[in-house]
């Protein structure tokens, strides 16, 4: 498959090599027509002014015009290459890249993957920048050292010394920069990331007085970012101030070796001017690299940390379409680790929540109801064990053809940037079919009343997570977009938790109408009216199960256990059968 061909960053760039190999040959047409002005130089001064030939400087003249319009369309042309790289990189890269930012595993993606795009970004326009330009230049500098040599040897040693200077001073320029760039790098998305979580609780901020001490803390971690960014500046001026100055010297001594020896008769006044252009050429790509290789080593930086994450990421492969389920959900000893690796959320799980019937979990907080919901929603993979749906896999499915059959609705209700009807239709293409479907689920969910009161209905557009609604109306639209379509599995977590009296009573009614229809429904509940809708109760503590069975059985044995000792018990678990 193309996919696997170009599979991870190292393939893809393997795919530009045939763009990569015409950037080199055009640079070697630039460079060997920088020679032309020197040359130019050179018959103007040794023949044209001492035999007075006009013609000959009009011929002149017309063979340098010509060359430096090619020059100028080589030059074009590379930068254009250049641009394609990166548009041919974004083409092969980009879903990958976007669906990094997605996360895998457990809960939100972390820094590296949110920060994947914007190293892409870097990555994809150094291609185009001059500092790639200057280093497709600098090893042109051999060519033009040599050709000084040629003019006489005094040129070439003081041209070849430049080269060497300047080359010396990147590579200690490089060596500086790195660990400042690696520093600000990891940094500033973390920065970022902490600024917009506390813009985010902006108001509980304001409300519970904590702005000023969140303002001295943002100062505190921008100071410390502007700190190593100022470094790299200062440093990367420093030396591009150094390799100027050097550069500007050694194009002066050049300059002073070719009037001595002229005024000695070793040399003629042509090759005077046309050393001191050679000079000039020759050391200013290095010059170029010194100034360009903060750019460079974000690039690499960037290219090592994508590497790393499309490597590790699972490869898109091509899934056998399975049937549409005709059974239910089935936990066979599941287990899910916390991101900090030191505890289970979820420790050998097996139950089943069989088509038309409806199991409401239940447990303390932090007993790993949540991470059941979004291992039984597919949202999540475990560790350990399976998560099978229809007797499938929950892996084995396509994540979109399974994400059809399946209605979640999470403990954080996410709605999406776009307006309440492209939410609940979870942004399928606009068509009568899907309008009637999203209008179906918001009667089903009680929320198509609560829509139509919105300013413009449907239509109302909402910002990120929801805003323009309030919780209690995000948490309606949300149950729509969960009963989208009729799905066969309903995972609900915590679903009334913002809801209103009127809001649960519509809660429970989707609910039992989904129980129905056939469709195996899983709540995470904690209020008796939810728990009166369920037929059998998961109880779950420290990620394990504590009891299992019909709702009466088990809550007669709970409202038992808390009058005799105000404490849960436990009790044996049983697996479903």
């Amino acid at each position: 498959m193309a996919a696997n061909q170009t599979s991870g960053l190292r393939g893809a760039v393997r795919a530009c090599r045939n763009l990569l190999g015409w950037t080199v040959v055009f640079s070697a047409g630039i460079n060997l027509l920088y020679l032309a002005p020197s040359i130019f130089m050179m018959q103007v001064y040794d023949r044209v002014l001492n035999t007075g030939g006009i013609a000959t400087l009009g011929l002149l003249g017309v063979v340098l015009i010509f060359a430096l319009s090619v020059l100028a369309l080589l030059d074009l042309t590379r930068q254009r290459i250049g641009a394609r790289i990166g548009l041919r990189l974004n083409r092969l890269l980009s879903r990958q890249v976007i669906q990094l930012g997605f996360g895998a595993g457990r809960g939100p993606a972390d820094l590296s993957r949110t920060q994947a795009a914007r190293d892409f970004d870097t990555l994809r326009q150094v291609f185009a920048s001059p500092a790639a330009t200057a280093i497709l230049d600098a090893p042109w500098t051999i060519v033009f050292v040599a050709v000084c040599f040629m003019i006489h040897p005094l040129i070439g040693v003081l041209t070849l010394a430049g080269g060497i200077i300047l080359l010396l001073i990147a590579l200690r320029n490089e060596h500086a920069m790195r660990p400042i760039i690696q520093r600000t790098t990891a940094l500033a998305p973390r920065y970022y990331a902490a600024q917009e979580a506390d813009r985010g609780a902006s108001e509980a901020v304001r409300a519970l007085g904590m702005r000023g001490v969140l303002i001295d803390r943002q100062l505190e971690r921008r100071q410390e970012l502007l700190t190593e960014q100022t470094r790299a500046a200062m440093m990367q001026a420093a030396y591009g101030s150094t390799s100027r100055f050097w550069r500007l010297l050694l194009q002066s001594g050049v300059l002073a070796a070719g009037a001595y020896l002229a005024v000695n008769g070793q040399i003629s006044p042509g090759a005077l001017i046309a050393g001191s252009i050679l000079a000039a050429r020759a050391l200013a790509p290095l010059e170029q690299v010194v100034g360009g290789l903060r750019q460079v080593e974000q690039a690499r930086l960037a290219f090592r940390n994508l590497t790393e994450l499309i490597d590790d990421a699972p490869q898109e492969i091509d899934r056998t379409t399975l049937p549409a389920p005709t059974t239910g959900l089935r936990f066979e000893r599941v287990s899910v680790r916390l991101p900090e690796g030191d505890r289970l959320a979820l420790n050998n799980i097996s139950f089943a929540a069989e088509r038309g019937e409806v199991l409401g979990v239940i447990g303390p907080s932090g007993a790993g109801k949540s991470t059941l919901a979004r291992v039984a929603a597919g949202a999540i993979a475990p560790d350990a064990g399976v998560a099978r749906l229809d007797g499938a896999n929950l892996a084995h499915w396509d994540p979109d053809a399974l994400g059809r059959h399946v209605g979640y609705l999470p403990q954080e209700v996410a709605l999406i940037a776009g307006t309440v009807g492209e939410n609940i239709r979870r942004f399928a293409p606009s068509s009568n079919e899907a309008d009637a479907l999203t209008i179906a689920a918001a009667q089903s969910a009680g929320a198509h009343d609560m829509i139509l009161r919105l300013p413009k209905g449907y239509d109302t557009q909402l910002g990120p997570m929801g805003r323009g609604l309030s919780l209690g109306q995000a948490q309606r639209v949300a149950l729509a977009r969960a009963l989208y379509d009729d799905p066969v599995l309903l995972v609900l977590d915590e679903p009334n938790a913002h809801l209103d009296a009127e809001g649960e009573v519509a809660l429970i009614q989707a609910i039992n109408r989904a129980k129905a229809r056939g469709a195996a429904v899983l709540t995470v509940a904690h209020r008796a009216g939810v728990i009166a809708a369920v037929d059998k109760v998961l109880v779950v503590r420290d990620g394990g199960i504590d009891a299992f069975g019909p709702r009466d059985e088990i809550m007669r044995t709970l409202n038992a256990a808390q009058s005799g000792s105000g404490n849960l018990t436990p009790i044996r678990a049983r697996e479903s059968q």
